[in-house]
């Protein structure tokens, strides 16, 4: 049964022992933090780590306030969160759906209708207002200051306090389509903050489109690039050319932002969807219901009706304003740059709303947990393109763009090259770093096999190859800015077709016969 919004969720988790009320007074201003990121590092491994979710019930000068934080912070609660007994089960619905057995006769046609029906049943749909719980405070004008809500500073060196887990609304302006992402948003006050748009995000290329359409100059592409994320990096500066600037000035781009949403939409919201299926649906499909959303007040978009803060407003197409530094999943701080600013224009609440947070940084943390679900769910995805991977593994310590491990069954000479350069071509798997491909038989999950292998089965002036390309925002490594390097690593059997004629020696192992053996004595042994 789905979620109908973060209140069921947090019903579950408490009724599951997963949930802790902290009764004692804590600031939100580092103090949450630092007992969310102590959680997050607690537990015994694997299932059993990540320690709790966390509802702070009594946040120094927030009367009243309720703040939960670390709720997708295990691997137990991902399993809850979607609803399933194992992250696998979720890829074999989608393996289901991209393959599906081709009906021979009528029988065959018919028992296809229910599948089609339920899929039918997991697009979006539009409620009455009347009855969406976000609505039952609504704020404009002077009354509209998002500082109301306890915003969490999580690092002492941030640029100020960030809302860190908001589901981002916006339009497709060509095609219609809705986005929802997350990006981090710095408050400057109660009524604007940033609007952390990385140049590839999908929010970041749909405010270029409408920057295009405003300018109706396609030359002005570089200065494009400059006035919507990371302008620094672009020209001059991030500063605004002034024949553009007269432009555009006073064009705006709508968006909405819900804070506290249920698990299965908060969770689409970091999802690498491609651009023309909407989250919204990924949300319905993982929560097997469709998810309900309501009119906006002020701006032409829709957000989830059960949400528990909704943020509407705009940005102005000619407007960008420094943003951070900001402690980030990496480890380190991200540096100020240029990004757009939102101006809030309306705001909407549930009574009593739970203010949701979450905090990153030196891995591991709930970021992580979240990252291995899109891993496991996405695997089917790219054997799409693929079909050679047999599994990957993007360990938390590589922060989910600095490494990926996959193993592959390797069919021809070069294949773990074409693999890597697969990897590099497929959506936000481009911002990869580092790809090390080893053969099937190797398991990518065991970091120790990993190591062994790759230590042995390379020579290094031989199977590293380099190449340069896009890289995440976050690099603070790369030579510029969005643009560097990337390694990838052949750690595969090589063949007398790879131009290796010596014999390859096999790996050690016991016949599984010896195995089933010896199971018993090893047993009474405790061994």
């Amino acid at each position: 049964m789905a979620f109908d919004g973060l209140r069921d969720w947090m019903k579950a988790l408490e009724k599951a022992g997963e949930l802790k009320r902290v009764s004692a007074e804590v600031s939100p201003i580092l103090e949450m933090a630092e007992i969310a990121d102590r959680a997050a590092k607690s537990g015994r491994g694997g299932p059993d780590a990540g320690g709790p979710a966390l509802l702070f019930e009594n946040v120094t000068g927030y009367e009243g306030a309720q703040v939960l934080m670390n709720q997708f912070g295990s691997e137990r609660r991902m399993r809850m969160a979607l609803e399933v007994s194992s992250l696998e089960d979720v890829a074999k619905r989608i393996e289901t759906l991209l393959h599906p057995v081709a009906p021979t006769g009528m029988m065959d046609r018919l028992k296809m209708l229910p599948m089609l029906a339920e899929v039918a049943g997991f697009f979006p749909k539009t409620i009455d207002a009347r009855k969406a719980p976000c609505k039952e405070v609504i704020l404009r004008g002077e009354e509209v200051d998002v500082l109301k809500f306890p915003v969490l500073q999580t690092w002492p060196q941030d640029g100020g306090r960030f809302i860190t887990l908001p589901c981002v609304t916006t339009r497709d302006p060509k095609s219609g389509k809705r986005n929802l992402g997350m990006y981090r948003m710095q408050v400057y006050d109660g009524k604007t903050t940033g609007m952390h748009w990385q140049r590839q995000k999908n929010a970041a290329e749909h405010l270029r489109d409408r920057l295009r359409a405003a300018t109706a100059e396609r030359a002005d592409e570089v200065e494009l690039m400059a006035l919507t994320a990371g302008g620094t990096a672009a020209a001059g500066e991030g500063a605004i050319p002034q024949r553009v600037a007269t432009k555009i000035r006073g064009e705006r781009m709508e968006v909405a932002v819900a804070i506290g949403t249920d698990p299965a939409t908060t969770f689409a919201a970091i999802v690498p969807a491609p651009p023309e299926v909407e989250e919204y649906l990924i949300a319905g499909f993982l929560r097997q219901k469709a998810v309900e959303l309501v009119k906006c007040e002020t701006v032409d978009l829709e957000v989830p009706a059960h949400a528990e803060i909704v943020l509407e407003g705009y940005v102005e197409l000619a407007e960008l304003r420094t943003e951070g530094p900001f402690g980030d999943h990496t480890g380190f701080y991200t540096m100020q740059d240029e990004y757009p600013v939102f101006h809030i224009t309306c705001i909407t609440h549930r009574k009593d709303p739970v203010y949701a947070a979450t905090i990153v940084g030196k891995p591991p943390m709930e970021d992580a947990w979240m990252g291995k679900a899109v891993e496991r769910i996405f695997l089917p995805l790219m054997k799409l393109t693929l079909p050679e991977i047999c599994d990957i593994n993007l360990p938390a310590e590589g922060v989910f763009h600095n490494l990926m491990i996959v193993s592959i069954r390797k069919s021809y000479a070069g294949h773990a090259r074409k693999v890597m350069n697969g990897i590099w071509a497929m959506g936000q798997a481009m911002f990869t770093k580092c790809i090390i491909v080893l053969d099937e038989d190797c398991d990518v999950q065991d970091l120790a096999e990993v190591t062994l292998r790759v230590s042995n089965n390379i020579d290094p002036e031989r199977d590293i190859q380099f190449t340069m390309g896009p890289v995440d925002t976050l690099d603070h490594a790369s030579r510029l800015p969005n643009y560097g390097s990337k390694m990838g690593i052949d750690a595969t059997r090589k063949w007398p077709a790879e131009g290796f004629n010596r014999p390859w020696p096999q790996m050690l192992t016991m016949p599984a016969e010896m195995k089933s053996k010896v199971d018993a004595i090893c047993r009474s042994l405790g061994i």
